[in-house]
């Protein structure tokens, strides 16, 4: 099993990779998604593993496929995703590509990655958080992704910030997601702004309203991570998505809150670090997922 192909199913765009045993990879390649019929881009996905397969004549490749939703519990399969990608559900992907694949959700797969090469490399406890047009994430417990019970650990965007707040998509009131994803900005905004980046720019400038709003966020930011550093006392928090890509403008304001809310024994502080790996994350770490699994059969 020198070889084991990534697959990176999102909304948007396909990406592949196959990684070799010491994680370099030998191939990379993507493509529009086409949502709105599953037969393309399963199709896609097919030919996409039979080409691998013949470039680098690693016939039995195995195989991990990163998607958005709740795998099953021998993660043959995405069993609950509603309202994206139809046809996702319940389709046993091994049966497909007529080999050996596991599938994994692609926010714990982008955290894989980053605990098996990137920004948590060696580390055993780690907390990763996406912030983007929603909120994700995963938890790595003693060197394992953490599943938990019907594989649903990891949604941190849904804990609540404020239970005065307006219910989320899941029904949590104030929910973090809520609190900084780019799906309430308009409604965060009074309809001002339309994306984050517009946001943080006006706080660059040093605008007074978007200055408010902006630290606000980031304040509710810091009470979840401080909260969760209480439950699951991680090493690391890792954050990726679209919205780190204020780097500094997040991370100053937000380890000043942390270190407010932070319950710090020993002045011991959880570092907090941005993701290394970016728009391959998901399609990396499901390979080391796939690799694990096989091993440890």
């Amino acid at each position: 099993m020198e070889t084991v192909i990534g697959i990176d199913l999102g909304g948007t765009r396909i990406k592949a990779v196959a990684i070799d045993k010491a994680g370099n990879i030998q191939y990379q390649c993507s493509y529009p998604t086409n949502d709105g019929d599953d037969t393309v881009w399963k199709t896609a996905i097919l030919e996409t593993v039979r080409d691998i397969k013949d470039k680098l004549q690693c016939h039995d490749a195995i195989i991990g496929i990163s998607a958005p939703g709740l795998p099953n519990k021998d993660n043959t399969a995405i069993a609950f995703m509603p309202g994206r990608l139809q046809g996702l559900e319940n389709f046993v992907w091994s049966e497909f590509l007529e080999t050996p694949t596991f599938v994994l959700n692609d926010a714990i797969s982008a955290m894989m990655s980053e605990a098996r090469y990137g920004a948590a490399k060696g580390r055993k406890n780690v907390v990763m958080v996406t912030l983007g047009t929603g909120v994700g994430g995963a938890i790595l417990i003693d060197g394992k992704p953490y599943q938990g019970a019907f594989n649903k650990a990891g949604h941190i965007g849904h804990i609540s910030i404020d239970s005065h707040g307006d219910r989320d998509i899941i029904g949590i009131p104030g929910s973090l997601e809520d609190a900084i994803g780019n799906c309430t900005i308009e409604k965060r905004t009074y309809g001002k702004y339309t994306s984050t980046d517009q946001l943080i720019e006006d706080y660059r400038k040093g605008d007074s309203f978007a200055t408010e709003v902006w630290l606000s966020s980031v304040k509710k930011l810091a009470i979840g991570l401080a909260s969760l550093t209480n439950v699951l006392s991680p090493e690391v928090i890792i954050l990726g998505g679209g919205i780190t890509k204020a780097n500094n403008d997040l991370l100053e304001p937000l380890n000043k809150y942390m270190d407010f809310y932070e319950w710090q024994i020993y002045g011991n502080k959880t570092e907090i670090v941005k993701a290394h790996f970016e728009d391959l994350a998901g399609a990396i770490g499901v390979t080391c997922f796939a690799r694990e699994k096989v091993t440890s059969m």
